[in-house]
Protein backbone atom coordinates (compact mmCIF):
# COMPACT_ATOMS: atom_id res chain seq x y z
CA UNK A 1 0.00 0.00 0.00
CA UNK A 2 0.88 3.41 -0.39
CA UNK A 3 0.44 5.93 2.55
CA UNK A 4 0.71 9.64 3.02
CA UNK A 5 1.02 11.63 6.44
CA UNK A 6 -0.28 14.83 6.17
CA UNK A 7 2.35 16.69 8.70
CA UNK A 8 4.97 14.34 8.46
CA UNK A 9 7.66 15.73 10.14
CA UNK A 10 5.87 15.83 13.79
CA UNK A 11 7.92 13.54 16.06
CA UNK A 12 4.76 11.08 16.44
CA UNK A 13 3.48 11.08 12.41
CA UNK A 14 7.38 10.86 11.53
CA UNK A 15 7.96 7.49 13.72
CA UNK A 16 4.90 6.48 12.86
CA UNK A 17 5.83 6.69 9.38
CA UNK A 18 9.25 4.88 9.88
CA UNK A 19 6.61 2.03 11.41
CA UNK A 20 4.65 1.84 8.00
CA UNK A 21 7.51 1.76 6.04
CA UNK A 22 9.42 -1.27 8.09
CA UNK A 23 6.31 -2.66 7.71
CA UNK A 24 7.41 -2.87 3.65
CA UNK A 25 5.00 0.17 2.56
CA UNK A 26 5.42 2.75 0.59
CA UNK A 27 5.48 5.91 2.36
CA UNK A 28 5.62 9.67 1.51
CA UNK A 29 3.87 12.43 3.35
CA UNK A 30 4.32 16.37 3.60
CA UNK A 31 4.89 19.18 6.02
CA UNK A 32 5.33 22.85 6.29
CA UNK A 33 8.68 23.90 6.83
CA UNK A 34 10.23 20.26 6.46
CA UNK A 35 13.30 20.26 9.45
CA UNK A 36 15.77 18.07 10.43
CA UNK A 37 16.25 16.03 12.55
CA UNK A 38 13.14 14.01 11.38
CA UNK A 39 13.16 15.13 8.11
CA UNK A 40 16.74 13.15 7.61
CA UNK A 41 15.75 10.53 9.35
CA UNK A 42 13.03 9.97 6.73
CA UNK A 43 14.92 10.71 4.02
CA UNK A 44 17.28 7.78 5.22
CA UNK A 45 14.47 5.43 5.33
CA UNK A 46 13.97 6.27 1.52
CA UNK A 47 10.58 8.43 2.62
CA UNK A 48 9.42 11.09 0.01
CA UNK A 49 9.00 14.55 1.97
CA UNK A 50 7.43 17.13 -0.08
CA UNK A 51 7.54 21.11 1.13
CA UNK A 52 4.63 22.58 2.06
CA UNK A 53 0.92 21.59 0.82
CA UNK A 54 -0.79 21.29 -2.57
CA UNK A 55 -4.41 19.63 -3.34
CA UNK A 56 -3.55 18.97 -6.95
CA UNK A 57 -0.11 17.09 -5.84
CA UNK A 58 -2.09 15.16 -3.56
CA UNK A 59 -4.56 13.86 -5.94
CA UNK A 60 -1.93 13.15 -8.58
CA UNK A 61 0.33 10.80 -6.16
CA UNK A 62 -3.43 9.18 -5.19
CA UNK A 63 -2.28 7.25 -1.92
CA UNK A 64 -4.17 4.21 -0.79
CA UNK A 65 -4.53 5.88 2.54
CA UNK A 66 -4.05 9.59 4.01
CA UNK A 67 -2.90 10.02 7.43
CA UNK A 68 -4.16 13.15 9.05
CA UNK A 69 -1.82 14.46 11.92
CA UNK A 70 -3.88 15.97 14.90
CA UNK A 71 -2.18 19.39 14.53
CA UNK A 72 -4.37 19.78 10.99
CA UNK A 73 -7.64 21.12 10.65
CA UNK A 74 -10.34 22.09 9.09
CA UNK A 75 -9.36 25.15 5.90
CA UNK A 76 -6.36 23.09 5.21
CA UNK A 77 -6.07 23.02 1.66
CA UNK A 78 -5.62 18.94 1.69
CA UNK A 79 -8.33 18.35 4.06
CA UNK A 80 -10.77 20.49 2.34
CA UNK A 81 -10.23 19.05 -0.91
CA UNK A 82 -10.49 15.47 0.81
CA UNK A 83 -13.81 16.38 2.61
CA UNK A 84 -14.80 18.04 -1.19
CA UNK A 85 -14.19 15.06 -3.32
CA UNK A 86 -14.68 11.76 -1.47
CA UNK A 87 -11.68 11.20 -3.51
CA UNK A 88 -8.95 8.96 -1.31
CA UNK A 89 -10.07 7.07 1.98
CA UNK A 90 -8.46 8.84 5.60
CA UNK A 91 -7.71 8.59 8.65
CA UNK A 92 -5.66 9.11 11.88
CA UNK A 93 -2.75 8.43 13.08
CA UNK A 94 -3.96 6.76 16.49
CA UNK A 95 -6.57 4.49 14.24
CA UNK A 96 -3.57 3.46 11.30
CA UNK A 97 -1.49 2.30 14.48
CA UNK A 98 -4.01 0.36 15.56
CA UNK A 99 -5.28 -1.19 12.15
CA UNK A 100 -1.43 -2.25 10.90
CA UNK A 101 0.34 -2.26 13.99
CA UNK A 102 -1.28 -3.20 17.31
CA UNK A 103 -4.54 -5.14 16.56
CA UNK A 104 -2.38 -8.21 16.88
CA UNK A 105 -0.02 -7.23 19.26
CA UNK A 106 0.28 -7.83 22.94
CA UNK A 107 0.71 -3.89 23.71
CA UNK A 108 2.48 -2.42 26.95
CA UNK A 109 0.71 1.22 26.99
CA UNK A 110 1.97 4.29 28.75
CA UNK A 111 -0.42 6.64 30.02
CA UNK A 112 -0.42 9.50 32.69
CA UNK A 113 -0.16 13.41 32.89
CA UNK A 114 3.85 13.43 33.63
CA UNK A 115 6.38 10.71 32.23
CA UNK A 116 5.22 8.97 29.68
CA UNK A 117 8.00 9.05 27.22
CA UNK A 118 10.70 8.27 29.44
CA UNK A 119 8.98 5.76 31.08
CA UNK A 120 7.97 4.25 27.76
CA UNK A 121 11.57 4.62 26.52
CA UNK A 122 12.59 2.84 29.78
CA UNK A 123 10.65 -0.23 29.14
CA UNK A 124 11.34 -1.12 25.83
CA UNK A 125 15.24 -0.55 26.41
CA UNK A 126 14.74 -3.11 29.58
CA UNK A 127 12.84 -5.46 27.43
CA UNK A 128 15.78 -5.13 24.42
CA UNK A 129 18.74 -5.22 26.84
CA UNK A 130 17.15 -8.14 28.25
CA UNK A 131 17.12 -10.38 25.30
CA UNK A 132 13.49 -9.29 23.57
CA UNK A 133 12.86 -7.34 20.16
CA UNK A 134 10.23 -5.68 21.11
CA UNK A 135 8.25 -3.04 19.14
CA UNK A 136 8.12 0.46 20.32
CA UNK A 137 6.65 4.20 19.56
CA UNK A 138 7.81 6.75 21.97
CA UNK A 139 6.75 10.60 21.43
CA UNK A 140 10.04 12.20 22.11
CA UNK A 141 13.64 11.46 20.98
CA UNK A 142 15.14 8.89 23.28
CA UNK A 143 19.19 7.93 23.60
CA UNK A 144 17.98 4.36 24.87
CA UNK A 145 16.61 3.06 22.68
CA UNK A 146 18.60 4.79 20.14
CA UNK A 147 15.24 5.60 17.58
CA UNK A 148 12.00 6.95 18.31
CA UNK A 149 10.72 3.96 17.00
CA UNK A 150 10.72 0.15 16.03
CA UNK A 151 8.91 -2.60 14.84
CA UNK A 152 10.14 -5.31 16.44
CA UNK A 153 9.35 -9.15 16.89
CA UNK A 154 5.67 -10.19 16.05
CA UNK A 155 6.10 -12.46 18.99
CA UNK A 156 7.23 -9.42 21.27
CA UNK A 157 5.27 -6.69 23.04
CA UNK A 158 4.74 -3.54 21.52
CA UNK A 159 5.17 -0.77 23.57
CA UNK A 160 3.79 2.99 22.43
CA UNK A 161 2.92 6.28 24.25
CA UNK A 162 -0.39 6.47 25.21
CA UNK A 163 -1.27 10.07 24.51
CA UNK A 164 -5.15 11.47 26.02
CA UNK A 165 -4.65 14.20 23.75
CA UNK A 166 -7.31 13.96 20.42
CA UNK A 167 -6.85 12.21 17.60
CA UNK A 168 -7.70 13.68 14.85
CA UNK A 169 -10.04 17.45 13.79
CA UNK A 170 -12.66 14.69 13.09
CA UNK A 171 -11.85 12.49 15.80
CA UNK A 172 -12.04 14.43 19.55
CA UNK A 173 -11.28 10.75 21.51
CA UNK A 174 -8.27 10.64 23.64
CA UNK A 175 -5.38 9.24 21.34
CA UNK A 176 -4.90 5.93 23.34
CA UNK A 177 -8.21 4.48 23.01
CA UNK A 178 -7.05 3.42 20.00
CA UNK A 179 -3.98 1.46 21.39
CA UNK A 180 -5.91 -1.66 22.59
CA UNK A 181 -3.93 -2.60 25.98
CA UNK A 182 -3.04 -5.07 26.73
CA UNK A 183 -0.33 -3.82 30.13
CA UNK A 184 -1.45 -0.42 30.88
CA UNK A 185 0.37 1.94 32.59
CA UNK A 186 -1.50 5.07 34.69
CA UNK A 187 1.94 7.25 35.60
CA UNK A 188 0.08 9.83 37.80
CA UNK A 189 -3.24 11.93 36.65
CA UNK A 190 -3.59 16.14 36.51
CA UNK A 191 -5.47 18.05 34.78
CA UNK A 192 -3.96 19.58 31.56
CA UNK A 193 -5.03 20.44 28.09
CA UNK A 194 -7.82 22.59 28.34
CA UNK A 195 -8.09 23.33 25.13
CA UNK A 196 -9.85 19.67 24.94
CA UNK A 197 -11.08 18.74 28.42
CA UNK A 198 -13.38 20.92 30.55
CA UNK A 199 -12.41 20.20 34.24
CA UNK A 200 -10.30 17.39 36.32
CA UNK A 201 -13.42 15.41 36.06
CA UNK A 202 -13.50 15.51 31.81
CA UNK A 203 -9.85 14.37 32.27
CA UNK A 204 -10.49 11.57 34.85
CA UNK A 205 -13.33 10.25 32.44
CA UNK A 206 -11.18 9.60 29.29
CA UNK A 207 -8.30 7.75 31.66
CA UNK A 208 -11.38 5.33 33.39
CA UNK A 209 -12.53 4.90 29.21
CA UNK A 210 -8.82 3.92 28.62
CA UNK A 211 -8.75 1.17 31.57
CA UNK A 212 -11.88 0.16 30.59
CA UNK A 213 -9.45 -1.53 27.80
CA UNK A 214 -7.52 -3.89 29.10
CA UNK A 215 -8.48 -7.57 29.12
CA UNK A 216 -9.16 -9.53 32.04
CA UNK A 217 -6.26 -11.26 31.80
CA UNK A 218 -4.27 -8.04 31.16
CA UNK A 219 -3.10 -5.72 33.75
CA UNK A 220 -3.08 -2.03 34.96
CA UNK A 221 0.10 -0.72 36.91
CA UNK A 222 -1.15 2.27 38.53
CA UNK A 223 0.44 4.85 40.59
CA UNK A 224 -0.86 3.74 43.95
CA UNK A 225 0.55 7.11 45.79
CA UNK A 226 -1.67 9.15 43.22
CA UNK A 227 -5.07 10.20 44.56
CA UNK A 228 -6.65 11.48 41.46
CA UNK A 229 -5.64 7.70 40.00
CA UNK A 230 -6.98 6.51 43.35
CA UNK A 231 -10.75 8.18 42.41
CA UNK A 232 -11.04 6.34 39.36
CA UNK A 233 -12.30 3.37 41.27
CA UNK A 234 -11.42 -0.20 41.87
CA UNK A 235 -11.59 -1.70 37.85
CA UNK A 236 -12.59 -5.05 39.00
CA UNK A 237 -12.79 -6.51 35.71
CA UNK A 238 -8.87 -6.63 35.19
CA UNK A 239 -6.02 -6.90 37.72
CA UNK A 240 -4.27 -3.87 39.01
CA UNK A 241 -1.12 -3.64 40.69
CA UNK A 242 0.43 -0.59 42.17
CA UNK A 243 3.48 1.23 42.33
CA UNK A 244 4.91 3.92 44.43
CA UNK A 245 6.77 4.84 47.95
CA UNK A 246 3.90 3.82 50.59
CA UNK A 247 3.12 1.37 52.05
CA UNK A 248 0.33 -1.02 50.67
CA UNK A 249 1.83 -0.54 47.01
CA UNK A 250 2.69 -4.02 45.19
CA UNK A 251 6.16 -2.65 43.50
CA UNK A 252 7.78 -0.44 46.44
CA UNK A 253 10.49 2.64 45.96
CA UNK A 254 12.60 2.80 49.00
CA UNK A 255 15.78 4.76 50.22
CA UNK A 256 15.22 7.06 47.63
CA UNK A 257 18.64 9.34 47.85
CA UNK A 258 20.04 12.14 45.19
CA UNK A 259 23.00 14.03 45.15
CA UNK A 260 25.69 15.46 42.74
CA UNK A 261 26.92 12.03 41.78
CA UNK A 262 23.11 11.11 40.58
CA UNK A 263 20.33 9.19 42.61
CA UNK A 264 19.82 5.14 44.27
CA UNK A 265 16.64 3.73 45.42
CA UNK A 266 15.58 0.18 46.30
CA UNK A 267 12.84 -1.58 44.31
CA UNK A 268 11.12 -4.12 46.24
CA UNK A 269 7.84 -6.39 45.56
CA UNK A 270 5.44 -7.18 48.16
CA UNK A 271 8.28 -6.92 50.63
CA UNK A 272 11.31 -8.58 49.26
CA UNK A 273 14.10 -7.10 47.32
CA UNK A 274 13.75 -7.02 43.66
CA UNK A 275 17.00 -4.68 43.03
CA UNK A 276 18.94 -1.99 44.03
CA UNK A 277 19.83 1.29 41.26
CA UNK A 278 21.90 3.50 41.24
CA UNK A 279 21.76 6.09 37.85
CA UNK A 280 22.51 9.55 36.40
CA UNK A 281 18.50 9.96 36.29
CA UNK A 282 17.67 13.16 38.23
CA UNK A 283 15.00 13.45 41.09
CA UNK A 284 12.19 11.06 42.65
CA UNK A 285 9.67 11.38 39.56
CA UNK A 286 12.36 9.48 37.52
CA UNK A 287 12.56 6.50 39.77
CA UNK A 288 8.85 6.24 40.02
CA UNK A 289 8.93 6.06 36.09
CA UNK A 290 11.60 3.56 36.27
CA UNK A 291 9.49 1.02 38.53
CA UNK A 292 6.40 1.60 36.62
CA UNK A 293 8.57 0.52 33.65
CA UNK A 294 10.39 -2.16 35.69
CA UNK A 295 6.62 -3.64 36.30
CA UNK A 296 4.88 -2.89 33.29
CA UNK A 297 7.76 -4.67 31.20
CA UNK A 298 8.15 -7.77 33.52
CA UNK A 299 4.89 -8.35 33.37
CA UNK A 300 5.47 -7.83 29.72
CA UNK A 301 7.35 -10.95 29.84
CA UNK A 302 5.59 -13.51 31.37
CA UNK A 303 2.26 -15.04 30.50
CA UNK A 304 -1.03 -13.09 30.23
CA UNK A 305 -3.23 -13.71 33.65
CA UNK A 306 -0.22 -14.86 35.57
CA UNK A 307 -0.85 -14.69 39.15
CA UNK A 308 0.22 -12.12 41.74
CA UNK A 309 2.12 -15.23 43.56
CA UNK A 310 4.00 -16.52 40.19
CA UNK A 311 5.17 -13.00 39.65
CA UNK A 312 6.98 -12.77 43.40
CA UNK A 313 8.21 -16.40 42.48
CA UNK A 314 9.67 -14.58 39.16
CA UNK A 315 10.84 -11.37 40.85
CA UNK A 316 12.57 -12.60 43.59
CA UNK A 317 14.12 -15.91 42.11
CA UNK A 318 17.56 -14.56 40.68
CA UNK A 319 17.86 -17.75 38.48
CA UNK A 320 14.34 -17.27 37.05
CA UNK A 321 14.77 -17.27 33.39
CA UNK A 322 12.09 -14.96 32.83
CA UNK A 323 13.00 -12.37 35.45
CA UNK A 324 13.93 -9.18 34.27
CA UNK A 325 16.85 -8.00 35.23
CA UNK A 326 17.19 -4.42 35.83
CA UNK A 327 20.98 -3.55 35.81
CA UNK A 328 20.79 -2.39 32.43
CA UNK A 329 19.19 0.85 33.99
CA UNK A 330 23.10 2.38 34.85
CA UNK A 331 23.17 2.79 31.15
CA UNK A 332 20.00 4.26 30.09
CA UNK A 333 20.39 7.20 29.11
CA UNK A 334 17.68 10.00 29.24
CA UNK A 335 15.13 11.01 26.75
CA UNK A 336 16.65 14.26 24.97
CA UNK A 337 15.04 17.80 26.31
CA UNK A 338 14.56 15.83 29.72
CA UNK A 339 17.10 17.88 32.03
CA UNK A 340 19.12 17.93 29.49
CA UNK A 341 22.86 19.61 29.93
CA UNK A 342 23.62 22.18 26.85
CA UNK A 343 26.51 23.90 28.31
CA UNK A 344 28.69 23.26 31.65
CA UNK A 345 31.99 25.72 32.96
CA UNK A 346 32.97 25.81 36.51
CA UNK A 347 30.97 28.27 37.48
CA UNK A 348 27.45 27.61 35.22
CA UNK A 349 25.60 24.98 34.48
CA UNK A 350 22.56 25.36 31.42
CA UNK A 351 19.87 22.62 31.37
CA UNK A 352 16.78 22.28 29.23
CA UNK A 353 14.16 20.55 30.13
CA UNK A 354 10.90 19.78 28.29
CA UNK A 355 8.20 20.98 31.20
CA UNK A 356 5.24 22.89 30.40
CA UNK A 357 3.40 21.89 33.82
CA UNK A 358 3.33 23.03 37.45
CA UNK A 359 4.14 19.66 39.15
CA UNK A 360 6.72 19.00 36.26
CA UNK A 361 8.37 22.25 36.70
CA UNK A 362 8.42 22.05 40.87
CA UNK A 363 9.84 18.27 40.51
CA UNK A 364 12.34 19.21 38.37
CA UNK A 365 13.68 22.11 40.49
CA UNK A 366 13.78 20.24 43.41
CA UNK A 367 15.95 17.88 41.74
CA UNK A 368 18.48 20.90 40.85
CA UNK A 369 18.13 21.76 44.24
CA UNK A 370 19.71 18.38 44.91
CA UNK A 371 21.85 17.94 42.17
CA UNK A 372 23.41 21.44 42.50
CA UNK A 373 23.83 22.21 46.77
CA UNK A 374 24.33 25.62 46.98
CA UNK A 375 23.86 26.84 43.33
CA UNK A 376 21.63 29.93 42.40
CA UNK A 377 19.02 28.47 40.82
CA UNK A 378 17.76 30.36 37.68
CA UNK A 379 14.53 29.31 35.93
CA UNK A 380 13.33 30.63 32.52
CA UNK A 381 9.75 30.12 31.33
CA UNK A 382 7.93 30.16 27.97
CA UNK A 383 4.61 30.16 28.68
CA UNK A 384 3.77 27.69 25.41
CA UNK A 385 1.62 25.06 25.52
CA UNK A 386 -2.13 25.61 24.82
CA UNK A 387 -3.03 25.06 28.54
CA UNK A 388 -0.01 27.26 30.12
CA UNK A 389 -0.13 29.74 27.77
CA UNK A 390 -3.62 30.61 29.94
CA UNK A 391 -4.56 31.61 33.99
CA UNK A 392 -5.47 27.95 34.22
CA UNK A 393 -2.67 26.60 36.28
CA UNK A 394 -1.10 30.25 37.12
CA UNK A 395 -1.25 29.70 40.46
CA UNK A 396 0.51 26.12 39.99
CA UNK A 397 2.87 27.89 37.87
CA UNK A 398 3.90 30.44 40.10
CA UNK A 399 3.92 28.20 43.67
CA UNK A 400 6.13 25.68 41.49
CA UNK A 401 8.43 28.80 40.22
CA UNK A 402 8.92 30.13 43.55
CA UNK A 403 11.50 27.55 44.24
CA UNK A 404 14.08 29.09 41.80
CA UNK A 405 16.37 31.73 43.78
CA UNK A 406 15.44 33.65 40.23
CA UNK A 407 13.06 33.48 36.69
CA UNK A 408 12.61 35.16 34.09
CA UNK A 409 9.30 34.29 32.56
CA UNK A 410 9.41 34.67 28.22
CA UNK A 411 6.24 35.62 26.11
CA UNK A 412 2.94 34.34 26.40
CA UNK A 413 2.98 31.80 22.70
CA UNK A 414 0.45 33.02 20.36
CA UNK A 415 -0.83 35.94 22.86
CA UNK A 416 -3.32 37.65 19.98
CA UNK A 417 -4.84 34.49 19.84
CA UNK A 418 -6.02 34.25 23.94
CA UNK A 419 -8.23 37.14 25.33
CA UNK A 420 -6.72 39.27 27.93
CA UNK A 421 -8.28 38.14 30.86
CA UNK A 422 -7.82 34.92 29.62
CA UNK A 423 -3.90 34.61 29.01
CA UNK A 424 -1.09 33.89 31.37
CA UNK A 425 -0.15 37.47 33.62
CA UNK A 426 3.02 37.22 33.32
CA UNK A 427 3.53 40.76 34.91
CA UNK A 428 0.78 39.19 37.64
CA UNK A 429 3.47 36.24 38.45
CA UNK A 430 6.14 37.92 38.71
CA UNK A 431 4.72 40.67 41.34
CA UNK A 432 3.61 37.63 42.84
CA UNK A 433 7.07 35.84 43.02
CA UNK A 434 9.19 39.13 44.26
CA UNK A 435 6.75 39.53 47.08
CA UNK A 436 8.01 35.90 48.19
CA UNK A 437 11.72 37.27 47.80
CA UNK A 438 12.35 35.84 44.46
CA UNK A 439 13.86 38.24 41.58
CA UNK A 440 11.78 37.66 38.97
CA UNK A 441 11.23 39.39 35.47
CA UNK A 442 8.80 39.24 32.41
CA UNK A 443 9.09 39.59 28.98
CA UNK A 444 7.17 40.12 26.03
CA UNK A 445 9.79 39.20 23.40
CA UNK A 446 12.04 36.27 24.42
CA UNK A 447 15.42 37.76 22.41
CA UNK A 448 15.08 40.50 25.22
CA UNK A 449 15.10 37.79 27.62
CA UNK A 450 17.59 35.88 26.44
CA UNK A 451 19.62 39.42 25.84
CA UNK A 452 19.00 39.93 29.45
CA UNK A 453 19.75 37.00 31.19
CA UNK A 454 23.49 36.98 29.13
CA UNK A 455 23.84 40.54 30.45
CA UNK A 456 23.84 38.79 34.13
CA UNK A 457 24.57 35.57 34.05
CA UNK A 458 28.40 35.66 31.32
CA UNK A 459 30.27 37.47 34.07
CA UNK A 460 32.04 35.47 37.21
CA UNK A 461 29.93 34.83 40.03
CA UNK A 462 29.81 33.20 43.39
CA UNK A 463 28.14 31.12 44.29
CA UNK A 464 27.96 28.71 40.91
CA UNK A 465 24.65 29.52 38.93
CA UNK A 466 22.68 26.51 37.22
CA UNK A 467 19.87 28.41 34.67
CA UNK A 468 17.29 25.94 33.22
CA UNK A 469 15.13 26.58 30.68
CA UNK A 470 11.44 24.83 30.41
CA UNK A 471 9.47 24.82 27.49
CA UNK A 472 7.54 22.47 25.23
CA UNK A 473 8.78 24.14 22.17
CA UNK A 474 11.71 26.38 20.89
CA UNK A 475 11.77 29.20 22.91
CA UNK A 476 12.41 31.37 19.63
CA UNK A 477 15.84 29.70 19.44
CA UNK A 478 17.13 31.16 22.35
CA UNK A 479 18.35 28.00 24.61
CA UNK A 480 20.74 27.54 21.64
CA UNK A 481 22.10 31.15 21.58
CA UNK A 482 22.05 31.28 25.50
CA UNK A 483 24.07 27.90 25.37
CA UNK A 484 26.18 28.86 22.85
CA UNK A 485 27.33 31.75 24.33
CA UNK A 486 27.96 30.75 27.38
CA UNK A 487 30.35 27.78 26.55
CA UNK A 488 34.12 27.78 26.78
Amino acid sequence: MKFYFMGICGTAMGNAALLVRAAGHEVLGADHGVYPPMSTVLAQAGITVHEGYDAARLAKLAPDLVVIGNALSRGHPEIEWLLDTRALPFTSLPALLHEFVLQQRRNLVVAGTHGKTTTTALAAFLLSENGRDPGYLIGGVPQDPPAGSHLGAATDPFVIEGDEYDSAFFDKRSKFIHYAPHIAVLNNLEFDHADIFRDLEDYKRTFLHFTRLVPSNGCIVLNGDDANLRALGPMSWTRVLRVGTGEGNDLRIAGFAEDAAGASFRLEWRGLPWAEVRWSLPGLYNARNAAMAALAAQLALLDPGISAEEVTACVTNASSPRRLELGALARFRPVRRRQEVRARTPILTVIEDFGHHPTALAETLASLRARFPGARLTAAFEPRSNTARTRILQNGFTRALAQADEVYLGAVNRAEKLREDERFDAEAVAEQLESQGVQARWFTDNQALCESLLRETLPAQNPPRVVVFFSNGSFDGIIDRYAAAVKP
